[in-house]
Formats: structure tokens, C-alpha cells, sequence
């Protein structure tokens, strides 16, 4: 999303996005919704700054990102890499995976997810 979008059109955009979920973030929302990972909560299509992160886990600043072909292209790469950038200065830590991740190897992605949430405990003690 390059423009900016005021507040009400971002929250209209981010209603929007939830009711029409890829079936990649539907099949991970169905494992990380009502705290069924580690207890700990996941929110859907969170925008901070002018973005709109996918998934999002306040308590430890984490947002998944969930990459299906469109982000193949070398100009949707530079955008990616420039937008976890500007997040990472906000302090937001985001890992991305693969669209065919969630439906291939769904205990390996969660392990991952598991691996930074254990990480970035040990950072706010």
C-alpha cells in the first residue's frame, strides 16, 4: 500500500482485509486466534504507522507477514524489504513466510513463531 490513508479509511481497508483473508491467513489465524499459541494474543490486519501488518503480537512487537506470488516481483521485494525496515525502526520485529509454509510445514512455522516469542521475552527482562 503505498498511500497514506487517514485513520477511518485505514480501519474501513483493515475490515475489508479480514473478511476477505487469503486461505494462507486463514489457515494461520485458525492456529495462533484466542491465544492458542503459548498463550499469547494475535490480532489481525494491525496497522501501525501507514501499514497494515497481517498478523500482529502487541505484548512482544512481532508481526507475521504472510507472502503469497504477488511479492515475487523485484519492485514488491524492495517494497518489502523497505517497509520491514521502517518497521524494525519502529521497533516492530517481523519475520515473513511463504504462503505454501502454512499449508506445507504448519508445526514448523508455529516452532518459528514460538522461537521469536521466546527470544524477544528474554529482551524485555
Amino acid at each position: 500500500m503505498n498511500k497514506r490513508l487517514n485513520i477511518l479509511e485505514t480501519k474501513d481497508f483493515r475490515r475489508k482485509l479480514r473478511k476477505t483473508m487469503t486461505p494462507a491467513e486463514v489457515a494461520l489465524w485458525m492456529m495462533i486466534k484466542n491465544k492458542q499459541l503459548a498463550g499469547e494474543r494475535f490480532l489481525r490486519q494491525y496497522s501501525i504507522d501507514s501499514f497494515i501488518i497481517d498478523f500482529y503480537c502487541p505484548k512482544y512487537k512481532l508481526g507475521i507477514e504472510l507472502d503469497g506470488e504477488v511479492h515475487n516481483s523485484e519492485e514488491q521485494l524492495q517494497y518489502d524489504i523497505r517497509r520491514t525496515e521502517r518497521l524494525n525502526r519502529l521497533g516492530i520485529k517481523i519475520i515473513r513466510f511463504e504462503n505454501f509454509e502454512i499449508f506445507n510445514y504448519p508445526q514448523r512455522t508455529l516452532d518459528e513463531i514460538l522461537l521469536h516469542i521466546v527470544s524477544l521475552k528474554k529482551d524485555i527482562k
